[in-house]
């Protein structure tokens, strides 16, 4: 009797042992990560820069954006999402402000992947890599109206930089048009901007010329909705694709 109850009972241990495995593997793969805190504002790192363009331009990023490469992001393996930083180029001493909204670079020795405008903008196009030092800087500052000196008319005032909300950037014009529709009865200023060049990206935004606080709000208000939705500089250099989609 004893020679066929231990095979029995070890059979019994190896599937509950297996069965535990299989558990703490799916718990595992089910655990929420923590937020990520925010990077302290200062924060250096010097190290080599890359950067990326074709053919990874109008793909999703990490942070699930379309990736274009003509706007100053940047993808950095640590650093939160939406986090500025100033990238010097060690070698010509020129600067370039940068947003982080991807992951990378992948190669061992690289700190930083620029988007082709802001490697373009330090001049290392051509080199291909560039040794450079990050600062973690504030986001950029909305310009103010400038008060008047005196009594007189004042002059035309610097028109107001400020920010608004991309609830999404599409390849496809009627999917944009689309999320317009459902977003114009919700929010004011919905609408649609196109970059204007090949491959032509449709992005829809919310939202004129408000604060950084006021976009963040926004912002929140607009997630809910859509489920994504980022603060980003307010693009008044990109045209809307046609009279009847502004």
């Amino acid at each position: 009797m004893m020679t066929f109850r231990s095979p029995i009972h070890a059979g019994s241990t190896l599937l509950a042992l297996s069965l535990m495995l299989l558990s703490s593997c799916a718990h595992r793969t089910a655990r929420v990560s923590p937020p990520v805190a925010p990077a302290r504002l200062g924060m250096t790192e010097t190290g080599v820069a890359s950067w990326y363009g074709i053919p990874y331009h109008g793909r999703h990023s990490a942070s699930g954006e379309i990736y274009d490469m003509e706007q100053l992001t940047a993808a950095h393996r640590d650093l939160p999402f939406q986090t500025w930083v100033e990238v010097t180029n060690l070698s010509n001493g020129k600067q370039v402000d940068v947003r982080i909204n991807d992951r990378g670079p992948f190669t061992k020795g690289r700190i930083l992947d620029l988007s082709q405008a802001a490697a373009r903008d330090i001049d290392m196009l051509r080199a291909g890599t560039a040794r450079v030092r990050l600062k973690v800087i504030p986001p950029p500052s909305v310009q103010s109206r400038e008060p008047a000196t005196s009594a007189a008319a004042p002059g035309p005032s610097s028109p107001v930089i400020g920010y608004t909300v991309q609830a999404g950037v599409f390849s496809d014009a009627d999917r944009a048009e689309s999320l317009r529709t459902t977003l114009e009865d919700l929010f004011a200023d919905a609408r649609i901007l196109s970059n204007g060049r090949s491959p032509v990206l449709w992005r829809v935004i919310v939202g004129r010329e408000m604060t950084w606080e006021q976009a963040i709000e926004l912002a929140v208000r607009v997630r809910q909705t859509t489920g994504a939705a980022i603060v980003v500089p307010e693009p008044g250099n990109l045209a809307p694709p046609s009279a009847n989609q502004e």
